[in-house]
């Protein structure tokens, strides 16, 4: 189901650089992956990259704390009346199956009512029956894994379309590690031989952050330059990197930042050395590194469509 564009280069590696070569191809398959995106939005959206209805909670990796978990519990309306399901796909099929992950979620948000959602069959993902338990769904939560195989599953599928219908009611959508990549418009480390390659064979999301690039495990892995060249050759995104055990919450085109760790905002701006705009009444206390990013920390709140920094804790 996922589209690939075959582009012919014909380059004389004697007459331009390496560097330069290889900031020519991430721009070429930047711009065909923009192409190609499965989202239709609308022109008169109130909102550049978050949702315009329903919340995102998107989250890096590692270990998810009580403070996460309660924050996607309230958003999805509370332990007595949350509907979640779970979307395991990422984890590859036969570990997809396991009643554990329902289990798991359970224990750890207190919600009774949590529904398994898996296929590999693009004809059931198609079909009414496999979205009933999304129709009365509260909130969604997408496990970990690989990234590519959530796109192969469920991208321009009549599934992905009622994965928006649960934001459009109000709902929640929640994934880590994986589950936070894929809702990026741009699906990052989105390669089929390894997470290693940062732009591959897989580069469309399920959007529900439009006009973005999300990479989590961030510190933990050492991976917060990694975005920087990729947002400097597409400055119509925005990169968001997080840590583990940290989150933030998308509602509209402002997000909070939820957790122990850091979320480094990778702003084209921000990258060429200009430091981003502040609320007047915000103090300034940020990080910045090499001009290429900066890092909020819990409570921070920062406006996507703007690119400016709200406030701080």
């Amino acid at each position: 189901m996922n589209c690939h564009w075959k582009v012919d280069l014909f380059i004389n590696q004697n007459t331009l650089p390496m560097r330069q070569i290889y900031f020519l191809l991430f721009t070429i398959i930047t711009w065909s992956a923009l192409a190609q995106t499965p989202v239709v939005i609308n022109e008169k959206s109130t909102t550049r990259h978050g949702p315009e209805k329903g919340s995102l909670l998107i989250i890096g990796g590692g270990k998810v704390g009580p403070e996460i978990w309660n924050t996607f519990v309230t958003l999805a309306g509370g332990k007595e009346k949350a509907k979640i399901v779970v979307v395991t796909a990422a984890a590859g099929n036969e570990e997809a199956l396991k009643p554990e992950h329902v289990e798991s979620i359970r224990k750890q948000s207190g919600v009774a009512k949590v529904t398994l959602l898996h296929t590999k069959k693009l004809t059931e993902a198609n079909s009414e029956a496999f979205i009933a338990p999304l129709k009365e769904a509260t909130g969604v939560y997408f496990i970990g894994g690989r990234q590519w195989r959530l796109a192969d599953s469920y991208l321009n599928t009549l599934t992905h379309q009622a994965f928006f219908e649960v934001l459009n009611r109000g709902g929640v959508i929640a994934g880590s590690s994986a589950g936070a990549s894929i809702q990026g418009s741009f699906l990052w480390r989105g390669d089929t031989k390894g997470a290693q390659i940062l732009v591959g064979d897989h580069t469309q999301g399920l959007g529900f952050l439009k006009n973005s690039a999300i990479d989590q495990h961030l510190l933990k892995r050492n991976r917060q330059f990694d975005l920087i060249d990729f947002i400097k050759n597409a400055p119509e995104l925005i990169g968001i990197g997080l840590d583990e055990s940290t989150a933030i919450v998308v509602q509209q085109d402002t997000f909070e930042v939820v957790g122990k760790s850091y979320v480094a905002v990778y702003d084209y701006q921000t990258i060429l050395g200009k430091s981003p705009s502040h609320d007047s009444n915000a103090k300034e206390n940020f990080t910045t590194s090499n001009g290429g990013f900066i890092l909020l920390s819990e409570g921070q709140k920062y406006d996507l469509k703007n690119r400016k920094v709200l406030s701080n804790p």
